[in-house]
């Protein structure tokens, strides 16, 4: 049996380890030459398997695929996918939750200390207008005993807590989908979301994104925060509303944030926010390493071939698809 597999988009070098983990099933790759929705649609109408990194496979272009047995994501969220309705059709939809834990987790702690040595600062200045031409009147802290705000603590949160744990931090963590006893075996102290914020001298958000953590982060929020605070979010853009967090920043109401990931993944170079001198911003790169890479490629491409072949996949991310009445997979319990 032959398969075909559309790869919606990717931000990779090539396609190549994931084709030859397919190739080993029979399944050849189909790239879309841009990840526009009429053209993902069309596409999708002749494919047994969606891998998608980035590009929205909508409602529109999941009932386009109507031989489509599993869409497998690139990564760790599915917000970009249209999973009820790939449910309420019976497709299995796959993930790969945890290829780059210490990628990101290491990013959170790069933009900590980038902002509070303020390297990138002293970096410009030496090079633009020579040694010793910044005066050290900036607030740097010394990070033992400063406390560190988790919001979220799956995965990426606990190892960004274990990380912090190493530079003295106390550190403080919010998820109400975590008891406080785990939250206490990896080091850290359960508190709710207000505490969290007013206690805070660094804020690091790793929530999934849903209706219910869309501005999770807003002026409310913002107007809680030390007013020398640094707010960081490797995980989703929308969990910030942008606007309040330009007021703060403008305003001096928080001292600075750190993002890798915008509301707007391709921001035009003259968004206001892009402007402030107290905004790191790297581009949705936290998850980078030539090794994440790699082991992303090969277990998402991995999972989808499982599907395929009738056999479960590790990261099932829509188990109520198992009971579907009329299934396209071949799955069971």
């Amino acid at each position: 049996m032959s398969f075909k597999v559309l790869v919606t988009d990717y931000v990779w070098p090539s396609v190549e380890p994931e084709r030859a983990v397919l190739a080993k099933i029979g399944a050849e790759l189909v790239v879309a030459p841009d990840g526009e929705e009429d053209t993902l649609a069309a596409l999708a109408k002749d494919v047994d398997g969606i891998l998608t990194c980035f590009a929205q496979v909508t409602d529109k272009v999941v009932r386009a695929a109507e031989k489509c047995i599993v869409i497998g994501r690139y990564g760790v969220g599915v917000d970009n996918i249209a999973v009820d309705t790939a449910t309420e059709l019976g497709i299995a939809v796959t993930y790969v939750p945890d290829y780059c834990v210490d990628e990101v987790s290491d990013h959170v702690m790069g933009l900590l200390l980038d902002w509070n040595r303020r390297i990138s600062l002293f970096d410009n200045s030496v090079k633009g207008a020579g040694w010793g031409s910044v005066p050290l009147t900036m607030r740097i802290m010394r990070l033992r005993g400063k406390r560190l705000g988790v919001v979220g603590f799956g995965r990426i949160g606990r190892a960004v807590c274990e990380k912090a744990l190493a530079f003295g931090f106390d550190v403080l963590a919010y998820d109400p989908f975590v008891t406080a006893e785990r939250a206490a075996e990896a080091g850290a102290r359960s508190v709710d979301m207000e505490t969290l914020l007013r206690e805070s001298d660094f804020v690091t958000l790793h929530s999934p994104l849903t209706p219910e953590t869309e501005n999770l982060i807003g002026a409310a929020e913002l107007e809680m925060m030390k007013e020398d605070a640094f707010l960081i979010n490797c995980a989703r853009g929308p969990l910030i509303d942008e606007d309040a967090l330009y007021d703060a920043l403008q305003l001096g109401s928080i001292g600075g944030a750190g993002l890798d990931v915008l509301v707007d993944a391709h921001p035009s170079p003259d968004y206001r926010l892009l402007s402030l001198p107290n905004l790191l911003v790297t581009p949705h790169v936290a998850f980078f390493s030539q090794e994440a890479v790699l082991e992303l490629e090969e277990r998402a491409a991995g999972e989808v071939a499982a599907v395929l072949q009738g056999q479960m996949p590790d990261n099932l991310v829509n188990t109520p698809v198992l009971d579907h009445p009329n299934p396209r997979h071949a799955l069971s319990i």
